[in-house]
């Protein structure tokens, strides 16, 4: 049996069935012809739903158009961004505003590593790229739009290094740092 000869028969198959159920379903009293366009039309709508609502919630690149702040790559930009979403995705704006400072913060401190890249990638220094959520997570427009209020000197943390959940922790090293602010389910400290 070829496919098309496949697809003819499936074709006859359900149109027999939907013809079927549409006399089943009298009150409705269409006229014979447009019975079948209704249903047709029923189950286009039902299978574009999902479509539609996948493109309006598809993760959104960095806007090309806004300028890059001095001294710093799309690639690093790309990069706060998504410690934004893995870090912070469930906390107000001014904790994933927070989240991109204390990036910041540690390249001004000489304790740590001189770029983007080896902050967020240092061993253990962050707990989504330690267990792999920082790639699975999807970056929308607001990490894009905190990394830039970031960037352009905003500074929640008031000048924290390190941030931790306290129902996650699990070091008690990060106990012993000096606490500074707290901001939605985050605790930031020098």
């Amino acid at each position: 049996m070829s496919v098309l000869s496949w697809l003819r028969s499936a074709w006859q198959a359900t149109r027999g069935e939907m013809e079927r159920a549409w006399q089943n379903l009298k009150p409705l009293r269409l006229p014979a012809g447009w019975q079948i366009r209704v249903l047709l039309a029923v189950v286009i709508v039902s299978i574009l739903i999902p479509g539609v609502n996948f493109y309006l919630h598809r993760p959104v690149p960095p806007p090309a158009a806004k300028p890059i702040t001095a001294g710093f790559r799309a690639d690093d930009i790309n990069l706060l961004a998504r410690l934004v979403a893995a870090e912070a995705q469930d906390e107000p704006y001014p904790g994933q505003v927070a989240v991109v400072a204390v990036v910041l913060n540690r390249l001004r401190d000489p304790a740590f590593p001189k770029s983007v890249p080896g902050i967020i990638f240092e061993p253990w220094a962050f707990e989504s790229v330690a267990n792999g959520r920082y790639w699975q997570v999807a970056v929308l427009a607001r990490d894009y739009a905190a990394t830039n209020d970031a960037l352009n000197g905003w500074d929640p943390s008031q000048g924290a290094l390190y941030f931790f959940n306290p129902a996650k922790a699990t070091s008690a090293w990060i106990w012993t740092r000096p606490q500074i602010t707290q901001i939605g389910n985050h605790i930031f400290t020098r």
